[in-house]
């Protein structure tokens, strides 16, 4: 039965993943976090606070878990995946609680290094850019992707790939000297 491969017998092609995670391979769809955590993790960086992305991540694969069997076109994975990780922070930033006051009861943060307070900058200049150029320029920078993995996991061309890359480096780098 295809749903007792061990873990070690499902390597492959994200066509072939989707297919036994949709027969109920769990192994399989191991498989697919463990190549797919990346691109997710990214594209909630573009959306959501740094520090919320780990439990947007496990939501998003939850979900995506949940709803495996709604997929039609198994190697459109990574897009259909993506595309649920944006909804998934979507649906947090409009569930959102404003933050509280600080007060004597609620100590305050740390004090922040440099190191972390120019991360901190670099992000808010990134989440601000257009969307076409946020999740490239984050799959790049963040999670290291070559052009060719951008490309194939937002379901774009590597030339639009490039372009992304070019325009959101030049329009990142003004933002920076402004701000």
């Amino acid at each position: 039965m295809v749903a007792s491969l061990s873990a070690e017998q499902i390597v492959g092609d994200t066509h072939s993943l989707v297919s036994l995670a949709q027969s109920g391979n769990s192994h399989a769809f191991g498989e697919l976090y463990r190549k797919h955590a990346p691109l997710v993790r990214s594209v909630l960086l573009a959306h959501a606070p740094p520090d919320e992305v780990p439990d947007l991540a496990h939501d998003t694969f939850l979900l995506a878990l949940e709803r495996i069997a709604d997929v039609r076109e198994p190697s459109a994975f990574p897009g259909w995946l993506a595309a649920i990780a944006r909804n998934v922070a979507r649906a947090h930033r409009r569930s959102a609680k404003d933050s509280l006051q600080l007060t004597d009861d609620i100590p305050a943060p740390s004090a922040a290094t440099d190191t972390s307070i120019e991360c901190a900058r670099v992000l808010t200049a990134l989440q601000t850019l257009p969307k076409n150029l946020r999740e490239p320029l984050l799959l790049r920078l963040v999670e290291q992707m070559s052009g060719e993995e951008i490309a194939a996991n937002l379901g774009i061309t590597h030339a639009s790939v490039r372009v992304s890359l070019h325009r959101g480096l030049k329009l990142l780098r003004k933002k920076l000297e402004t701000a």
